[in-house]
């Protein structure tokens, strides 16, 4: 038992030095105002117009952007399950492909896809077709974010779809069930834990990203994350910058806890 804490050792320290000490930190500052008293005020400021503004497109953004990746990903999914061995891997690896890449290159490459004098808009004046204003809009950040996130819906949703027993789909086939009818009441309903994790590996990271904003929307939309990164780097507020971050983190596990109850219920459909 002994020797089993001592291999567990590194990782402890690892979480105590990469989690605890920078979730205590953030907290310390949260709290605190700039002459060193305790203060709520960091934490009100969440909903100040302009905060509650960007909080609210960020939350529209996110969730646009985890819908149309949801409503990728399961027909992807469920195409990986159906393909025969060979041809899976090769799938998966041309899924996994674009994550090898750096994060920051693949969202450049949508610069120089959707600017003005870019490839789509030249593409566009080849067919006599106007160019169009592509970036620096909220359109260029969902497809930004779908880009990015889309992998991370598509592996949870496979991995849990590729376990589903044949024979309960071949039985719902026996017993006069349509397409449609097996879909929705065997394949979807067991495969609402992969569902789940996609939803959150999307929509959480969706919800607090200033890169992808930041690069496809020209500084000019701010998002909740944009006004944190602000208030770390340019503005030097560590105070307001981590009371808002706190307020968030708030945010996040309560959309985490209410997708885990659904996570839990997802299974007593079919009984």
């Amino acid at each position: 038992m002994i020797a089993k804490k001592r291999y567990a050792a590194p990782f402890i320290l690892w979480i105590i030095a990469g989690t605890v000490i920078p979730l205590i930190s953030i907290a310390y500052y949260g709290f605190t105002s700039r002459d060193g008293s305790f203060t709520f005020a960091n934490i009100a400021a969440m909903f100040r117009h302009d905060h509650m503004q960007a909080l609210g497109l960020s939350l529209l953004l996110a969730f646009i952007s985890t819908l149309i990746c949801l409503i990728i990903a399961f027909p992807m999914a469920m195409v990986l399950r159906e393909s025969k061995y060979g041809k899976q891997g090769f799938l998966i690896f041309v899924i996994i492909l674009p994550m090898w890449m750096n994060f920051l290159l693949r969202t450049m490459a949508w610069q120089v896809l959707l600017e003005r004098q870019g490839v789509i808009n030249s593409l566009l004046g080849l067919f006599g077709l106007p160019r169009q204003e592509m970036m620096n809009t909220p359109g260029a950040i969902v497809l930004g974010m779908v880009y990015d996130f889309l992998p991370f819906m598509i592996l949870p949703i496979y991995n849990t779809v590729s376990k589903i027993d044949n024979h309960l789909i071949e039985a719902a086939y026996d017993l006069g069930a349509t397409k449609l009818g097996t879909y929705t009441k065997i394949i979807l309903p067991l495969s609402v834990p992969g569902i789940v994790s996609g939803i959150t590996m999307v929509f959480i990271p969706a919800l607090t990203t200033f890169v992808i904003s930041n690069m496809l929307g020209g500084g000019k939309i701010n998002l909740i994350g944009n006004i944190i990164e602000q208030e770390f780097t340019v503005n030097s507020n560590w105070y307001l910058g981590s009371g808002l971050s706190l307020v968030m983190m708030v945010f996040i596990i309560l959309s985490m806890l209410l997708l885990r109850k659904f996570d839990k219920t997802g299974g007593e459909n079919l009984i």
